[in-house]
């Protein structure tokens, strides 16, 4: 539970530059599990629009700061709901 806590605090951080509402209120995290025991992380990011020209930033920040964790030793995230998903999705895989 400390590990998903410290997740969830590090991604308060990161905030939308369009609303300056972090990515935790604003629901763009979807189906957070974290595997305390590996540090696997997984989760999905749903942009607020389909059409959200920040997509690519923000899912890129929100990376980098569940990263940066403390225990994490590798993620899964998924872009959901985007125009862009799949070219996203595969920028994602690529190491950092």
């Amino acid at each position: 539970m400390e590990l998903e806590q410290a997740v969830i605090g590090r991604l308060r951080q990161v905030i939308d530059p369009e609303t300056g509402v972090d990515v935790i209120r604003m629901h763009l995290i979807e189906g957070l599990t974290v595997d305390a025991p590996t540090g696997r992380v997984s989760y999905m990011f749903r942009p607020s629009s389909p059409l959200c020209p920040l997509a690519v930033h923000l899912a890129l920040a929100i990376r980098a700061a569940v990263a940066d964790v403390p225990g994490v030793t590798g993620q899964e995230i998924e872009a959901v709901g985007y125009v862009g998903s799949e070219g996203l999705n595969a920028l994602l895989r690529e190491p950092a």
